[in-house]
């Protein structure tokens, strides 16, 4: 039994390597058609977090969505997420010519007259659609970009993580204590800083109106806004046929208006609202799979 347990503790490092190597080792249709089979089936095997899905698309979509309509939904929630991970497995071998044939985008000049002030760019997402097909086109495009990314277990897997990011030309800093010390320098250098921002994932969040219901989002984004005087935007990227298309929103003002308190909480409100109108757009694209509100069943213990 006790030689078992570090092969079980790895087996999902073992599973996402085992799944990146299948996905580039297939042709594309058939690794997207093997996929969408994939998804659709673990939508269906996966209870709680079909559950989970339906109740956020239940928010999303509001009581006149009928019941199945939502299980559609799911599906397709499933589904998007079954080709975000096939997409990313096969990133590493996608040319810069390849990747930009498959980047269509709106919004790209407020990224550019924000890089354009000199102070970096900060990049607030949500976990939708392709986001890594959109850091991996920026990276290529010239983009000095640094993400950071939540630690995962085992740590195996998170070293493959962060390898596969950095493959795609990303500078990766893990969130925690030390991550402000690399974001930091990214901005002083006039870089990109990209964060997924729909989640709390300390606990120790701002408190907003988030689809008609109060939860806790991040308030770094604000912070290291005012701090900084870096710009804040909100982006996404969204699956459109076998393209992608990236939004990037005017920055969000900033501006001091009271305490740093009040104005981190307003800020933030801002950021939730547009993230909000960019899930609104593709709601099946959206992948947050976890409790996200408090009342969520498993929210108090952050389950992942």
């Amino acid at each position: 039994m006790l030689s078992a347990r570090p092969a079980l503790r790895r087996a999902p490092y073992y599973a996402y390597r085992g799944g990146s190597a299948v996905a580039r080792g297939l042709p594309r249709p058939l690794a997207r058609a093997s996929a969408k089979a994939a998804g659709v089936a673990l939508g269906h095997l996966l209870r709680g977090r079909r559950l989970m899905v339906a109740r956020h698309l239940r928010r999303i979509h509001g009581p006149e969505l009928s019941e199945v309509e939502l299980a559609l939904a799911v599906d397709r929630a499933f589904d998007s997420y079954a080709r975000y991970w096939m997409e990313s497995f096969r990133l590493p071998s996608i040319t810069p010519a390849a990747l930009e044939a498959g980047m269509v985008y709106d919004g790209i000049d407020n990224l550019e007259m924000a890089r354009a002030e000199g102070k970096g760019v900060i990049m607030a997402m949500p976990h939708l659609g392709g986001w890594d097909w959109g850091g991996a086109w920026l990276a290529s495009s010239g983009y000095p970009l640094t993400v950071v990314v939540e630690p995962v277990e085992p740590p195996e897997l998170f070293e493959w993580f962060v390898g596969f990011r950095r493959s795609l030309g990303m500078t990766v800093v893990p969130l925690g204590p030390d991550a402000t010390t690399g974001v930091l320098h990214t901005l002083r250098a006039g870089g990109v800083v990209g964060l997924l921002s729909d989640r709390d994932l300390v606990g120790s969040g701002i408190e907003v109106d988030f689809f008609g219901e109060r939860t806790t989002l991040p308030g770094g984004p604000a912070t290291l806004a005012l701090r900084t005087g870096a710009p804040l935007v909100t982006c996404a990227v969204f699956f459109e046929g076998r393209l992608h298309r990236g939004v990037v929103q005017p920055p969000i003002d900033t501006t001091r208006q009271g305490t740093l308190r009040e104005d981190v909480a307003r800020i933030t409100q801002l950021m939730a609202d547009q993230l909000a109108g960019l899930i609104r757009r593709a709601p099946d694209q959206w992948h947050v799979f976890q409790p996200n509100w408090p009342s969520d069943p498993g929210y108090r213990a952050r389950a992942s």
